[in-house]
């Protein structure tokens, strides 16, 4: 019996022998290729810090001349000490991450921990205004930064002083002046720092971000704290010098100048007149109002990035390209992966307001069951795009994925409008057969399934935030069932909802044949709060019960019924080529979360390109014809950069793509697709399912009470780590991370640890 409590690990069999020398080799050359990584990054921030001072100024000024007539010039010196490191740690990614383990070692791994620990990434310190719930990493990472900012302002400032009585012929009133403009000067450049780490975050499938296991929608957050302190240095950069010409009687003509051996003026104000409306549409309110605004008004980052490039030419933008470069690589593959066209297997609008989408993808696409994927339906737009959850587990089906999209806005009240069309036109026997068609990026998601990394988990959700945790719930059920590795045992999902018509959702967790015996070990409770009704709702004259209290979940079936009579029956369209799917209608793997090695060689060869094209650039024009234009040079190295990416990223798409069209033709039989997806729409869609008449409450006319909730949990597992996974809106998120924290503080020597991780958009 006590056997049956330990996680459910495979054995190895044979190549138990040989396995540990391997794992010990691979974990060997990742150590080395670890530590490495680690000294070229604290050497780049290192550079940053150092150069400001008096003495990284004169360093930096000896390095730019010692390398004065090379190849490269002085744009080669910036890009060595600003670009390339962090080019080459994305090039050691790539060797690091295809020597990871394989999860069931990182799960063997975990399982052998004996007591559990504090983590600087999942413990909140700061919950609330202005940057939401922040764990104690992230906020090492914001002192730094703000110590760095007033570091460089500081030397700056004194390096600035020290200069500035070789200005002998000017008046007191007049060195003010020139003390203000190379102040200006120096905000510029620390801007600049700053932008060498803004579009890091945003690379979807960035190798750097897969290296940290920081998925995207986590990340996301990272830009928008750059972007507010980048626009607030950028600011004071355009005011000192708005005084500074205002002073001087020379406004107008400072800002219609276009320089040729200096700073394009001219281009330097409509790049702050992009970046400044790019922050204003991006503020909360606004974005909240009008998303569709703050989403078309980001696309001028392209314009941004262009002028940014006339404005401090190539010596400058040398200094941040490293990160814009690995930017649009992410940024041009997921173009390609775009355009193809996914058929839709399953389309159901369900009576509380959500569609289900069951989406066609290759069996050998992989993807974590807190994955994401960002759909546009051309029909509705054809340059929206919306981020969701996917809601199902890898192990639901080989060939199929699906996500929950709750119908709050008008993109998807217009996908639920579509659904109900399509449902409509399959019952009339004369219409033409019909292919619901979406564009599908991702999935993107966290390197590592890490929510089966603890042995205790509580999930928290939010109305629609349910929809990775039916995914979550389903590959847990599924592998404790099939005997494969999983450390979970006892797992609390608390679900609030504002009426009791979701909950039927419910039934979406695709587990078929579960029986007592096939969950032994594996302890679930799922305690629903309804926070707008204060009893269950009637059932014609019958009440199902009248008491504004816990109830169990009996009449978990009685209230689908209820639901169903009262909004109607499911909206379903199915896909009439089930049977007989056509081949290239699935996702595409064009993904950078996808393939290791192919991911790994889109980043390497387009980073090569790159110093090839720059040198010949460098060979056979700029130096033989003594190109000196500012402006000039910035646009032939951001051109430089486009080329390489399109050219050589284009080269390894390609063979990318023509590797996936043999692994399409070699494919199994389609009419596995066929059994799988009817059995997946059928299991999904069945209202009749009570799969959890045991081990679910509902709760009526009040929240969740999560110091009573943790506390519980907190008493009754004991000394363990606690995964503690929330998907919601703002406030819910800090509640939970208020009492992750409270817990934290105040445990006792034998109490859990809680781990906070929030899995909620933020877009």
């Amino acid at each position: 019996m006590a056997a049956s409590q330990d996680p459910l690990l495979l054995s190895n069999g044979g190549s138990e022998r040989r396995k540990p020398l391997s794992r010990l080799t691979r974990s060997f050359a990742r150590w080395v290729l670890k530590a490495f990584m680690w000294v070229i990054f604290l050497g780049w921030v290192f550079i940053f810090f150092f150069v400001p001072s008096g003495t990284g100024t004169d360093f930096y000024d000896d390095w730019v001349d010692a390398t004065e007539g090379t190849l490269f010039g002085s744009t080669g010196s910036a890009l060595v000490l600003y670009s390339a490191p962090i080019a080459l740690i994305a090039v050691l990614a790539v060797p690091y991450l295809l020597l990871s383990e394989t999860e069931e070692e990182q799960l063997t791994e975990r399982g052998e921990k004996q007591k559990p620990k504090f983590s600087l990434g999942t413990f909140p310190v700061l919950v609330g205004w202005p940057f939401g719930v922040v764990t104690v990493a992230e906020f090492i990472g914001i002192v730094l930064f703000v110590v760095f900012v007033l570091w460089s302002v500081y030397a700056y400032t004194v390096v600035n002083l020290a200069i500035l009585p070789s200005y002998g012929s000017l008046t007191p009133g007049e060195k003010r002046v020139q003390m203000l403009q190379m102040s200006a000067y120096c905000f510029g450049l620390v801007a600049s720092s700053c932008l060498s780490f803004l579009f890091l975050p945003v690379a979807r499938g960035s190798i750097l971000l897969r290296l940290i296991d920081v998925p995207f929608e986590h990340a996301t957050k990272y830009h928008i704290w750059l972007g507010n302190l980048i626009i607030f240095l950028v600011t004071v950069h355009g005011l000192c010098y708005m005084i500074v010409w205002f002073i001087r009687g020379i406004v107008l003509k400072s800002i219609i100048e276009w320089k040729s051996d200096g700073g394009a003026n001219c281009a330097g104000v409509i790049t702050y007149a992009f970046g400044f409306l790019i922050w204003l549409t991006a503020l909360p309110p606004v974005r909240r109002k009008n998303f569709q605004l703050f989403f078309y008004t980001h696309h001028l980052y392209i314009l941004f990035i262009i002028f940014l490039a006339l404005h401090i030419g190539d010596a400058n933008f040398s200094k941040f390209c490293g990160g814009i470069f690995l930017f649009m690589l992410d940024r041009f593959l997921r173009f390609f992966q775009s355009r193809k066209d996914v058929e839709v297997i399953s389309a159901t609008n369900f009576p509380c307001g959500t569609v289900g989408l069951v989406i066609c993808k290759p069996k050998f696409l992989h993807y974590n069951a807190l994955g994401f994927v960002f759909l546009r339906v051309r029909e509705i737009s054809k340059l929206q795009w919306h981020p969701f959850s996917v809601s199902s587990s890898p192990l639901d089906g080989k060939y199929h994925i699906s996500v929950l999209i709750k119908a709050v806005g008008d993109w998807t009240w217009r996908l639920r409008q579509n659904v109900s069309n399509l449902s409509s036109q399959e019952t009339q026997i004369f219409e033409p057969p019909t292919k619901f068609m979406v564009n599908v990026e991702g999935p993107y998601g966290h390197e590592s399934p890490y929510h089966l990394m603890y042995r205790n988990l509580i999930l928290v959700a939010g109305g629609s935030g349910i929809s990775p945790f039916i995914a979550i719930l389903s590959d847990i059920l599924h592998r404790v069932k099939d005997s494969k590795p999983c450390l979970p045992r006892d797992v609390i999902l608390v679900w609030a909802v504002k009426r009791s018509s979701e909950i039927p959702l419910l039934s979406t967790i695709g587990v078929k044949a579960l029986n007592p015996s096939s969950l032994d070990g594996l302890n679930v409770n799922i305690q629903v709060y309804v926070t707008q009704e204060l009893e269950p709702p009637l059932v014609g004259s019958i009440v199902i019960s009248s008491k504004c209290e816990s109830y169990p979940i009996f009449s978990y079936k009685s209230m689908f019924v209820c639901h169903l009579q009262e909004e109607g029956e499911f909206e379903k369209f199915k896909s009439l080529s089930v049977s007989n799917r056509s081949r290239g209608q699935g996702m595409s793997i064009l993904v950078g979360t996808g393939d290791k090695g192919w991911s790994g060689t889109y980043v390497i060869v387009p980073i090569l390109g790159f110093i090839l094209l720059l040198g010949l650039l460098d060979v056979c024009y700029l130096n033989p014809y003594d190109i000196s234009y500012w402006w000039y040079r910035g646009l032939l190295l951001l051109i430089c950069m486009v080329v390489s990416v399109v050219l050589f990223g284009g080269f390894v798409i390609a063979l990318w793509h023509a590797w996936e069209n043999k692994c399409l033709s070699s494919e199994e039989d389609p009419a596995e697709d066929s059994v799988e997806a009817r059995s997946m729409l059928q299991e999904r869609t069945t209202p009749e399912r009570d799969l959890y008449s045991d081990f679910t409450s509902i709760n009526y006319g009040r929240r969740p009470d999560f110091k009573e909730i943790f506390g519980t949990a907190s008493d009754s597992w004991g000394n363990v780590d606690i995964g503690v996974i929330v998907c919601g809106p703002q406030t819910l998120q800090s509640s939970v991370a208020k009492e992750c924290r409270s817990q934290g503080l105040r445990r006792r020597r034998d109490g859990p640890v809680f781990h906070f991780n929030s899995h909620s958009f933020n877009l």
